[in-house]
């Protein structure tokens, strides 16, 4: 599939709120192109030049239901300033298996290629989670340690398939108020 602009589904769109499907494993072909496809589209979108020629916004992240299809499958690409700090993943039928005690948030507020313009506001997540996934690039089920920004994107990610938005996680009365306690990013 190839993944543009057009392609992205927007908040209101009703494939964002439902519950994604599991994968089947071994992943059929046409889930495994997918995975291949949305790794593809997130690499593209860390070129500037590239966004701007296909008028597309840079992500680190995109979720199967993102392009509208229902099922468990996800990637997420970032760039760490040492090559031992980038994170690359395809993954299918991600779960958090644990999670820390202790909040982090982006200072920032996240945004997400499915809504426009951003909802402003603290999106409150777990500082460190392991992820238990089956992992195309090994080929296997793996257990993913991930802590600060790339577990925030996780979080990100994995809530597209349970069909949550990140703004459904800001506080309605007080979107800006600081969590007590927590690592602030960014």
């Amino acid at each position: 599939m190839k993944i543009e602009a057009s392609t992205i589904r927007l908040d209101g769109d009703p494939v964002l709120r439902m519950k994604a499907e599991e994968g089947h494993l071994p992943l059929a072909k046409q889930d495994a192109k997918l995975l291949n496809d949305l790794l593809s589209y997130v690499r593209h979108t860390h070129d500037e030049k590239y966004c701007e020629a296909h008028h597309l916004r840079a992500s680190v992240g995109i979720a199967a239901p993102q392009v509208g299809i229902s099922k468990k499958l996800l990637a997420v690409s970032i760039v760490g300033e040492q090559p031992q700090d980038t994170v690359e993943l395809a993954l299918a039928n991600p779960i958090i298996i644990s999670n820390s005690v202790q909040k982090a948030y982006l200072a920032d507020g996240e945004s997400c290629l499915s809504v426009v313009p951003d909802v402003k506001g603290i999106v409150p997540r777990y500082a460190r989670i392991t992820v238990r996934a089956y992992d195309l690039t090994a080929g296997r089920i793996v257990d993913i340690r991930l802590t600060d920004y790339p577990a925030i994107v996780m979080q990100h990610e994995i809530d597209h398939l349970y069909g949550l938005l990140y703004y459904d996680r800001i506080d309605k009365k007080n979107p800006d108020a600081p969590i007590p306690g927590a690592i602030v990013l960014g």
